[in-house]
């Protein structure tokens, strides 16, 4: 975890402005004015730096946290236009809708799926009892060469919660107006996805009551995962 050393404003207002970003689609100045309204002087480019240096750190801490994912992976792609190029995210999620891992990668061959392969696996660490995909052939290779022993469903019917979880990145997408380069894709959507899923519970499943609890316990979460060394 990064140390907050240095840093001249309170753990509070460093994770509060962190939350705001990855959670909402709001742009660095839209989280300074939300800051300034409630007396905050903190600039943009500050929210910026604390996002780049503390984003991964909590979307680490948070997935450490969480339950064992489930042991059906969907696993899809999608394009994302960079600098006017195409580029192909990656993405694997559990019948939990919680996603497991994600990869920017400039094409969706064989090549390019075997290595987003070993970085799902080497993350986690234990191989699914079923993968389903769409029919993509680049899967057919990577199953056949790297999870042969795993049962592979493909269908473009039977993936929608794959395809579902792409939703929240085209709205942060369109509100960045399209990722600057790869790198800056990769690394957003990296802590996005770790961060963003944590506040999203199943509301569609609880009562309000119940929703309350659970994001009582969630925040309960996020205070402890944030206030790593504040005390330094």
């Amino acid at each position: 975890m990064p140390s907050y050393t240095g840093h001249r404003y309170p753990v509070e207002i460093i994770n509060q402005c962190v939350w705001l970003y990855f959670r909402f689609p709001l742009s660095f100045r839209e989280v300074e004015e939300m800051m300034l309204e409630r007396g905050i002087a903190v600039s943009y480019e500050t929210i910026r730096r604390w996002c780049a240096k503390f984003g991964q750190a909590y979307a680490n801490q948070l997935r450490r946290r969480r339950a064992r994912p489930g042991d059906k992976w969907h696993l899809d792609e999608v394009f994302i236009r960079i600098n006017g190029k195409l580029h192909y995210l990656w993405r694997a999620v559990d019948q939990g809708g919680n996603v497991l891992d994600v990869l920017v990668q400039s094409r969706r061959n064989a090549k390019a799926a075997k290595k987003f392969f070993r970085k799902l696996l080497k993350g986690l660490r234990y191989v699914p009892r079923v993968i389903i995909t769409d029919k993509l052939a680049s899967y057919q290779v990577v199953h056949r060469e790297m999870l042969a022993s795993v049962e592979h469903r493909r269908s473009k019917y039977l993936n929608n919660r794959a395809e579902n979880s792409h939703q929240p990145t085209r709205q942060r997408e369109r509100a960045m107006k399209r990722f600057k380069s790869p790198a800056h894709a990769q690394r957003f959507l990296s802590a996005f996805s770790g961060i963003s899923p944590h506040f999203r519970p199943n509301r569609h499943r609880l009562s309000a009551p119940e929703w309350r609890t659970e994001m009582t316990d969630r925040f309960a979460v996020w205070q402890h995962v944030t206030a790593t060394d504040s005390g330094t």
